[in-house]
């Protein structure tokens, strides 16, 4: 005879639900840490807090709240069960409450990707049904742009640059280098002179480079930057400086027999560089100039060409479109720009 006391649920959930919440977020984290989009272990640690909060309650569901099948109606209970850790009594903050379905979101939407299924916008819906929340931390929903001081940005242009031969000088008199050392200095010359992601480098191709119609001949002035999925493609300048550092690459890979369609490949049959390994380059170039490399900081390179463009009087329209954003995002630009006196 059955034991009729047995409840109709199991009490615990079944592990892999578990698992499946613990992997999707840390998923999520190392590619935040590889693009240097998160850096400070202080906000990691508030994002693990947050994470485990949400799972916990979803995992404590009868039956159990799947992350796949997260829904408005879920995201609505839970909120409304005051289930956070924002405060004393548990309760959700507006602005709380939205930094952590802004993380929801993000969460939901790189798990699904990386299971070719559909975005789960569960968490956006539930963003755009509480407007209150919606524009709880307007003035702080983006932090500021971490950029090079003026110093930092001369010593990094000046180490970039000894990796071609002086004006005057011939390649035998400069220090020897393998090619995989210009390639790493050149490629980070191009995150700070044009403005570049680390996906844009690992893109390039020996197409991008423009030098025709420059003022100095052979030396590339911009660049065509292919579309992905996140951005369209795009030309933008290059700084005079990186532009002579990109020319003596060209000459390096063409000398070193290197095949293949990409700009900086990985290997001298021209295997395109994947991320891991051009992100670990990026910060061993940067510790080595003696800057802070900030887990990579391949974005303070970035923001620091933004800065400077904006400095020249270069309307931020243009900048974002040099960038590969939308014109909106560059008020955090703005937010800053005053207190910045000078950008190399």
């Amino acid at each position: 005879m059955a034991d009729l006391t047995l409840s109709l649920f199991d009490d615990a959930p079944p592990p892999q639900h578990a698992a499946i919440f613990k992997e999707a977020f840390e998923a999520w984290l190392a590619d935040q840490r590889g693009a240097g989009l998160l850096r400070r272990e202080g906000s990691v640690a508030v994002y693990e807090d947050m994470w485990e909060a949400f799972s916990a309650w979803c995992l404590g569901q009868v039956p159990v709240v799947t992350l796949p099948c997260v829904d408005l109606p879920d995201l609505q209970a839970f909120q409304a069960a005051r289930f956070g850790r924002k405060t004393s009594d548990l309760s959700l903050t507006p602005r709380y409450a939205l930094r952590l379905m802004r993380l929801i979101d993000r969460v939901l939407r790189h798990h699904a990707s990386r299971n070719d299924a559909r975005p789960n916008t569960a968490a956006a819906d539930w963003i755009k049904a509480n407007p209150e929340m919606r524009y709880a931390d307007a003035a702080h929903a983006d932090p500021l742009p971490d950029y090079l001081s003026v110093g930092e940005a001369r010593q990094l242009i000046a180490f970039l640059s000894a990796a071609r031969p002086r004006p005057g000088t011939s390649r035998d008199t400069q220090a020897a280098m393998t090619w995989q050392e210009v390639r790493n200095r050149t490629s980070v010359g191009l995150q700070l002179g044009a403005g570049l992601t680390p996906g844009d480098v690992r893109a390039l191709t020996l197409e991008s480079p423009i030098s025709h119609a420059g003022r100095v001949r052979e030396r590339p002035w911009k660049l065509l930057v292919p579309g992905n999925g996140n951005s369209p493609a795009r030309e933008t300048p290059i700084a005079p400086w990186a532009g002579e550092l990109l020319q003596h690459w060209l000459t390096v890979r063409k000398d070193a027999g290197i095949v293949g369609p990409f700009l900086f490949p990985s290997t001298r049959t021209g295997k395109q560089w994947q991320k891991p390994s051009q992100y670990e380059c990026a910060k061993r170039v940067l510790e080595e100039a003696g800057t802070d490399s900030r887990e990579g900081g391949s974005f303070r390179l970035r923001h620091t060409f933004a800065l400077r463009q904006l400095r020249r009087g270069t309307s931020p329209q243009q900048v974002a479109a040099w960038l590969g954003i939308e014109a909106a995002k560059m008020k955090r630009y703005e937010r800053v720009l005053p207190g910045v006196i000078d950008v190399v």
